[in-house]
């Protein structure tokens, strides 16, 4: 007997309000957030950097119609063993405490992850949904994420907090197919704030995180995850109401139901042209992008996860208000973005090193070849693709991959949160340092390393050492600040003897090291550099000092 299909939404509708559902394990059903305020942006010229960082290492060492994904599906036969944290939703703070026991950081991003995607496998996510398509997690458990944020924290932020209208907050509005934003200039007062929310406007807060420990704490640790910037905002929506237009954006986005509940839409992208897309779409109406694919009410404790590219809409029924956060990552993170930077290197240097590069184009090829010439059968038309396939060919030979690389990973360290410091990592770092005033006087001030103080680097994606030319300089995080981008990126030159050692702690992480093991000619210059380095809050010590 063939069975009609019924989304999750209209099911929802035929549940009676006072029903109590028995309790029972997460559902998985195949399937956001609106794109958070900021562009990793992109440098236009840094092709003489490359250039020189990669002479420094030598010296060294069209649109077509989208075939539709299965409106419904459940992820079976996934067997990997995986630890789940937390599974049972304890608070949040607790999960936090024993994540601060875990000794290597990555290891910990990745314990973190599973708890914010349970039931769901890890590798089983990055190999069967991340960037392919999106995926609900049912639990019927609304204290799930209870701790991460609620509308008490939103309402103690407006009170206490600088809140900016257009920079912290956005207040939003979508009636009769019309999206409006109704920023006044100036901070975001309760008075006003919640006069705009009773008058059924949605309110959306940028970079949380700048303004809530745990928001920055979970924030934090999940970046490592991702090898790419972990943002968030915060949307509160009145009930009954709508405050953004349909639309996709360029971000891979879990939205994390937190208060209350929200109807839901995801759409396919409509061509393949807009499948992973480079930027964000603009606002579409209702008759522009076809059925959903996934319909479904999301109740505090649920997810809901969709990759960048897929059209989405979210809009609260009349009885309840909603409270979610977007946690958001992998804005420009993809191999056309690392292709800007080595391409036009790659043509650089392989214009100076190989003389085939330099050699002359044809005298005539202006009359055979372009758009006006492109539907000739010439062969000389034809030798002219051979000659330049052949030049793309031996470009890889030239490409600055790795100095590329280096240029996204300074990227990442600008972007990224500082970490948040367990009690432990306190005491036996700079920012616990005993120096203080007393008596009249400092009292313990310095360091007190010695060849027997045992250090590692903070973080295990916190420091990286990279080549600018004839110079080579330490990048770090410690000192970022929570507000994105407020300071600039912190770096300092490395001497050259020198930097066998920072390659030896960070590939040393995560134990810890003697001072006296490190690979420098003196122990005076062994005791420098690890006073420099834990200054700096790069390294921390096994014991406090």
């Amino acid at each position: 007997m063939e069975r009609t299909h019924m989304s999750a939404f209209a099911l929802y509708q035929t549940l009676s309000v006072d029903a109590s559902p028995p309790a029972k394990k997460p559902s998985l059903q195949v399937a956001a957030k609106k794109k958070k305020k900021k562009e990793n942006g992109v440098a236009v010229n840094k092709v003489n950097t490359l250039k020189a960082q990669t002479k420094s290492e030598k010296k060294k060492m069209r649109k077509k119609p989208l075939k539709s994904v299965p409106r419904e599906e459940s992820l079976k036969g996934t067997t990997e063993e995986e630890e789940c944290v937390n599974g049972d939703g304890e608070a949040l703070d607790a999960l936090l405490t024993d994540l601060a026991r875990v000794n290597n950081s990555r290891e910990r991003a990745s314990k973190l992850f599973q708890w914010l995607i349970n039931p769901i496998p890890v590798k089983a996510f990055f190999r069967e949904t991340w960037e392919k398509k999106p995926i609900l997690v049912q639990r019927k458990n609304p204290d799930y994420y209870k701790g991460l944020f609620s509308t008490a924290e939103f309402d103690r932020i407006l009170r206490e907090e600088d809140v900016q209208y257009g920079v912290n907050l956005d207040v939003t509005s979508y009636t009769n197919g019309k999206r409006e934003t109704h920023n006044p200039p100036g901070r975001a007062l309760p008075f006003t704030v919640w006069d705009f929310y009773e008058r059924g406007c949605s309110l959306r807060m940028l970079n949380p995180q700048a303004f809530s420990s745990t928001v920055w704490s979970v924030l934090s640790i999940l970046q490592e995850q991702f090898g790419s910037m972990a943002g968030a905002n915060i949307y509160l929506t009145p009930p009954g109401t709508q405050g953004f237009a349909p639309h996709y954006d360029d971000i891979e986005a879990f939205v994390v139901q937190l208060e209350g509940k929200k109807h839901w839409r995801v759409y396919n992208p409509r061509t393949d042209d807009e499948v992973l897309p480079v930027v964000s779409s603009p606002n579409f109406n209702q008759a522009d992008i076809g059925k959903p694919i996934l319909e479904v009410v999301l109740e505090a404790g649920d997810l809901l996860y969709f990759p960048r590219g897929f059209i989405h809409q979210g809009d609260c029924l009349p009885d309840a208000h909603s409270l979610h956060i977007t946690i958001s990552s992998y804005q420009k993170n993809s191999w056309g973005d690392l292709l800007q930077r080595v391409v036009p290197a790659a043509v650089e240097i392989a214009m100076e090193e190989d003389v085939e590069f330099r050699q002359g184009l044809p005298l005539d090829y202006l009359t055979y070849m372009g758009v006006q010439n492109s539907d000739k059968e010439d062969p000389r038309r034809t030798k002219f693709f051979s000659r330049i396939q052949s030049l793309m060919k031996k470009l890889t030979n030239y490409a600055p991959v790795d100095a590329a690389v280096d240029q996204k990973a300074r990227d990442f360290l600008y972007d990224c949160l500082p970490p948040v410091l367990t009690p432990e990592e306190l005491a036996c770092s700079v920012q616990g340092a005993p120096a203080r005033w007393e008596r009249g006087r400092p009292m313990d001030v310095g360091a007190c390393i010695t060849n027997q103080t045992q250090v590692r680097v903070l973080r295990a994606g916190c420091a990286r050492l990279c080549s600018d030319g004839d110079a080579v300089h330490l990048y770090y995080t410690t000192d970022n600040s929570r507000v994105y981008h407020k300071e600039e990126l912190k770096s300092f030159e490395i001497k050259a003897e020198h930097t066998d050692t920072i390659e030896f702690l960070i590939h040393s992480y995560p134990k810890f090291v003697t001072v006296g093991s490190f690979p420098c000619d003196s122990a005076k210059d062994r005791i420098a550099l690890a006073e420099l380095l834990f200054e700096r809050g790069i390294i921390h010590t096994a014991e406090p000092l």
